[in-house]
């Protein structure tokens, strides 16, 4: 596989596969090499969340190739948290007060299945499922890709090899083994387990919110789905998950600690689903600097996996892809300049969103219960109203605009002083 204009990208999944629309738009040739099966094939996906949050980076993206409106379609609307207090009160939280601004949920086999079949309907696009790499020479700029049902291996030559391979990346993992080549991985003592509120019960849940049962030391959340279900995720110390080792415990657990929940997830389901699978592990990842020579990327949670706590990580590998194609225009699809630019203007940004995540768990389980969050709040509101362009909340910049991450926590010191 040679040729000039030639882009290989190693996984199909949801930043892979529009990153290739993207470079299919720019004329490319693109060949993508992805791992798994075809996800629309598969009813789950396995290991990984199935709700995400699109907020205004994706949404920036998605609209860059005209896909923005389809895929809310099918989305759900959510204007704000709703508080689910051990006693069963609620209170309503809303993400914006001034301008009624949103988040999405959206269900991760739905979007890939969308991108997918968009990608399928470039000529200059071709997808080759069960397919692994293997192999990268750095200094011959070649990769090698095995084809796991033939089990032959081939090398493979482009002009760009990008990485969206994901948290565990098998191209970030050559790239470390470059001089110079920074990159640290966390992993948090809290994992998170996934739950259901079926479709017969999703009714008796307050639509269009984000739900939080924030318990101090750990938090349970629910998204909703389009046919009614809610997908509920249980994040809690891999202690506490050991500790609920029997139905019994489980079920005193969740009736002391999540009172309202046990009727509309039901006892049963509540059983059957938290004792099939184990709790994963969350996992942040920073690295720098995103490229290697003048061939290599690597974009999405490849660069910069992070902490689903504050909804960024499809966001933020969605604006890496409409950010490379912008710095790909500027340069007159010179990639090698293209490339050191993405990881001189991306690598602060990547860590700076980690950063904020790894926050965001500490304020959606513990300090949203608090008083000094609300008194904060108020003022932020207040400030925000009388100054839109002066004052705007971290949240709000993280999340409603494509103000840098980076800035968007630099403003908020010079506000917390």
């Amino acid at each position: 596989m040679s040729g000039n204009n030639t882009i290989i990208i190693i996984g199909g999944g949801l930043v892979g596969s529009l990153c290739a629309i993207f470079m299919a738009r720019r004329g490319y040739s693109v060949t993508v090499f992805e791992y798994r099966n075809d996800i629309r094939l598969d009813k789950f996906v396995h290991g990984r969340s199935i709700n995400l949050a699109l907020s205004n980076r994706g949404r920036s993206a998605l609209s860059a190739v005209q896909l923005e409106n389809l895929i809310l379609k099918s989305a759900i609307p959510m204007k704000g948290r709703l508080l689910h207090s051990i006693k069963g009160e609620t209170k309503n939280i809303p993400y914006d007060n001034r301008s009624n601004q949103c988040i999405y949920s959206v269900g991760r086999n739905y979007l890939n299945g969308v991108l997918l079949t968009e990608m399928e309907k470039y000529p200059n696009v071709k997808i080759c499922f069960n397919h692994k790499l293997i192999r990268v020479n750095f200094e011959e700029e070649v990769i090698t890709i095995l084809d796991l049902k033939t089990q032959e291996a081939k090398t493979c030559y482009a002009d760009l090899i990008v990485g969206a391979d994901g948290a565990f990346s098998t191209l970030r993992r050559f790239m470390q083994q470059t001089p110079l080549f920074e990159f640290n991985q966390t992993y948090i003592k809290h994992g998170y387990l996934e739950l259901t509120i079926p479709a017969e019960r999703g009714n008796k849940m307050v639509p269009n919110h984000l739900h939080i049962w924030p318990r101090e030391e750990f938090m349970m959340i629910a998204l909703p789905n389009e046919d009614s279900s809610w997908t509920v995720t249980l994040f809690m110390p891999f202690t506490s998950f050991e500790s609920l080792n029997n139905e019994t415990k489980l079920r005193n657990f969740f009736h002391t600690v999540f009172p309202d929940a046990v009727p509309l997830i039901g006892e049963n389901l509540l059983v059957s689903d938290f004792f099939r699978v184990q709790p994963s592990p969350l996992i942040s990842v920073k690295c720098n600097p995103h490229h290697v020579g003048s061939k290599f990327l690597i974009i999405g949670d490849a660069a910069h996996a992070m902490v689903p706590f504050y909804g960024q990580g499809m966001n933020a590998g969605f604006e890496d892809c409409l950010l490379f194609d912008n710095i790909l225009c500027e340069n007159q699809n010179d990639i090698a300049r293209s490339i050191r630019q993405f990881s001189f203007r991306r690598v602060q940004d990547a860590h700076a969103i980690c950063e904020l995540a790894m926050y965001n768990y500490v304020e959606m389980r513990d300090l949203i219960t608090r008083r000094p969050y609300y008194i904060r709040k108020f003022v932020d509101e207040l400030l925000f109203g009388i100054f839109p362009r002066g004052w705007i909340p971290l949240y709000n910049s993280v999340t409603f605009t494509d103000i840098p991450y980076e800035k968007c926590t630099e403003n908020r010191k010079w506000q917390d002083k």
